[in-house]
C-alpha cells in the first residue's frame, strides 16, 4: 500500500487566550477585596505603576504621548493602544485636613478623662482594649492555680490542643507520650483544667461537657445526670414522652430536668471566640431618583492608578544610547508599560461590565426594587447575557461575590436569579419569593404545634402555589430551618 503527502486547506475559528483576555478574566471574578490586594500586588511588582491621590490632577496628553512612545516599536505584535482614563469619582476639590483632636474633645467619651504624668494628656492609641483570647484566659487561670513545673508543662499541652469551641482535641494518651509522663498522670492534670472557667471546658465530647457544667451547677436531681449519660439522641429529638417511660419518672419531671439542660452551653468555648464581623462593602449602589433608578459604582477605596511620568524621563536620557545594556533597560520598561496599560484597561473593563450587568438586572426586576422580594420574578444567566449581549460565562464571572445596595437592602448580586415556581393561575413566580412564604408561614405557626412540610404544602397552594413536598423540606434545609419535630417546644 502506497502512501503520499496532500496538503488540506482548512478554514476554523479559535479562540485564542491573549495575555490581556486572562488578566480581563480573572480581574472580572475577583471580589472587591480580592481586587485590592491584586492592584496593590502589582504596583509592588511594577514600578511604572502609580497611585494618584484624591486632590492630584493627572496630565491626560502627557500620560498619553509618553505611553506612544514607549510603545511605538511593539505596534507589529499588539493592538493599538488607545488611552484609558482613569476611574475616578467625583470627591470634591479642596477637601480640607480634619481636626481629630476637636473631634475627640467634643465627642469624647463624657465626664471621663486620661490623664498622663505631670498632667499630660494620654493618647487614645494607649487607651485602646485587646479583647481575651481562650488561650490567654486558661494560662491565665493555670498561673493561678497550684500547679508543679511538670503539671504545667502537662496543661500547656492540654491548653494548646484545646479548639474555639472549648473542646479537647487530643487523647490523654497522645499528651502522655508528648510529656513523656503516664496517662494516668495527664487525666488527673485534665481534671484540674476542666475545673476551669468556662464550665465545660476541656470536655473530650458533649456528653462530658453537659457533666462538667451540671457537677458545676451543683445540681440535686439524679434525673438530669441519666439523660445525659444516656438518652442525649432523645433528647435531640425531644423525645421526652419516651425517656419519661424508659424512666419510670413522670413527664413534668422530665420536662424540669431538661429546662435546666437547655440553659447549658454546649460550646464553652464559643464566648471567647475572635471572629470578627466582615462588613459588606457593595461594588453598586442602586439608588431611585425620581421615578427612574441610578446605578451608581462604588470606587470609593479602589487605587486610582497611572503610568509614572518619571520613566518617561529616564526613556529619554536613554534614547541616542545603543548598547546592550540601554537596550535591555528600554525592553524592561516597554513590558512594564504594556503590563500597566492592561492592567489599567483590565480594571476599566470590569467597571463597565459591572455596571451593564447591574443595568440589566434593575430593568428585569423593577417590581422588587419597587415593591419587595414578593414580586421578585424569576430570571437567569442567559436572560441578562442575551439583554447586554454578553456570554452567560461572563455574567457568571460578574455576579461571583459582589453585592448591590438598594432600596430593598443589600443583596449578593447572584441573589437576583433564580428558577421559576408554576402557579395555578399557569404562571411563574421566583423560588426566592417562594422561601420567603415558606419562612413567613413557618414563623407565624404555634411553637407547641409547628407544621409539617405537608401542611405547609397545602398553605402554598391557598395562595396559589403548587409545590412538591420534598421541595419544601429542601428550602427549609438550604434556609436553616428545623424539622417539625425539632421545632416543637414543650415549654
Amino acid at each position: 500500500m502506497a502512501f503520499e503527502l496532500k496538503q488540506n486547506l482548512k478554514l476554523a475559528q479559535q479562540l485564542i487566550m491573549t495575555p490581556q483576555l486572562q488578566q480581563a478574566i480573572k480581574l472580572l471574578q475577583l471580589s472587591r477585596q480580592e481586587l485590592v490586594e491584586a492592584i496593590n500586588q502589582e504596583m509592588e511588582e511594577n514600578p511604572l505603576l502609580e497611585e494618584v491621590s484624591q486632590d492630584e490632577g493627572t496630565d491626560e496628553t502627557t500620560h498619553l504621548e509618553f505611553e506612544k512612545e514607549i510603545l511605538s516599536d511593539e505596534r507589529e505584535n499588539i493592538k493599538a493602544v488607545e488611552h484609558t482614563e482613569e476611574i475616578n469619582v467625583e470627591k470634591g476639590a479642596g477637601a480640607e485636613e480634619f481636626d481629630w483632636a476637636n473631634y475627640l474633645e467634643d465627642y469624647g467619651p463624657v465626664g471621663v478623662t486620661y490623664g498622663g504624668q505631670d498632667g499630660e494628656e494620654t493618647s487614645w492609641e494607649n487607651i485602646l482594649t485587646e479583647s481575651k483570647s481562650l488561650a490567654k484566659h486558661l494560662l491565665w487561670q493555670m498561673k493561678m492555680s497550684d500547679f508543679t513545673e511538670e503539671e504545667e508543662k502537662i496543661c500547656n499541652q492540654i491548653i494548646g490542643n484545646i479548639d474555639q469551641n472549648g473542646y479537647l482535641r487530643a487523647t490523654t494518651q497522645e499528651i502522655s507520650q508528648l510529656e513523656n509522663v503516664s496517662e494516668e498522670r495527664a487525666e488527673s492534670v485534665l481534671k484540674k483544667v476542666q475545673e476551669f472557667d468556662p464550665p465545660g471546658i476541656a470536655a473530650r465530647n458533649l456528653q462530658e461537657c453537659l457533666l462538667i457544667q451540671a457537677d458545676k451547677l451543683g445540681v440535686q436531681n439524679k434525673i438530669i445526670d441519666v439523660i445525659i449519660r444516656e438518652y442525649l439522641k432523645e433528647l435531640e429529638l425531644k423525645n421526652y414522652s419516651q425517656i419519661a417511660q424508659k424512666l419510670k419518672v413522670p413527664l413534668r419531671e422530665v420536662e424540669t430536668a431538661v429546662l435546666l439542660i437547655s440553659k447549658m452551653n454546649p460550646k464553652p468555648g464559643s464566648i471567647f471566640s475572635e471572629e470578627m464581623a466582615q462588613h459588606i462593602i457593595p461594588d453598586v449602589y442602586i439608588v431611585k431618583a425620581g421615578d427612574e433608578y441610578k446605578i451608581i459604582l462604588n470606587d470609593d477605596g479602589l487605587p486610582r492608578l497611572r503610568i509614572s511620568n518619571f520613566y518617561r524621563e529616564i526613556m529619554a536620557g536613554l534614547s541616542g544610547h545603543g548598547d546592550a545594556e540601554t537596550e535591555n533597560g528600554k525592553r524592561y520598561i516597554k513590558d512594564k508599560v504594556q503590563s500597566a496599560t492592561w492592567l489599567i484597561k483590565s480594571i476599566q473593563q470590569r467597571q463597565n461590565t459591572i455596571y451593564k450587568v447591574a443595568e440589566s438586572i434593575v430593568k428585569f426586576q423593577r417590581d422588587f426594587f419597587d415593591k419587595g422580594i414578593d414580586h421578585l420574578r424569576p430570571l437567569v444567566l442567559r436572560d441578562v447575557a442575551h439583554d447586554i449581549e454578553m456570554h452567560e460565562s461572563t455574567i457568571s464571572r460578574v455576579v461571583n461575590n459582589k453585592y448591590v445596595h438598594s432600596p430593598q437592602g443589600i443583596f449578593e448580586m447572584k441573589y437576583f436569579f433564580g428558577s421559576s415556581i408554576k402557579t395555578t393561575s399557569d404562571g411563574t413566580v421566583a423560588s426566592k419569593s417562594v422561601q420567603e412564604e415558606i419562612r413567613q408561614t413557618i414563623s407565624t405557626e404555634n411553637s407547641r404545634k409547628p407544621y409539617s412540610d405537608s401542611e405547609v404544602v397545602e398553605i402554598l397552594k391557598t395562595k396559589g402555589i403548587h409545590i412538591a413536598r420534598r421541595t419544601v423540606a429542601k428550602y427549609r434545609e438550604m434556609m436553616g430551618i428545623l424539622p417539625s419535630s425539632r421545632r416543637k417546644k414543650y415549654f
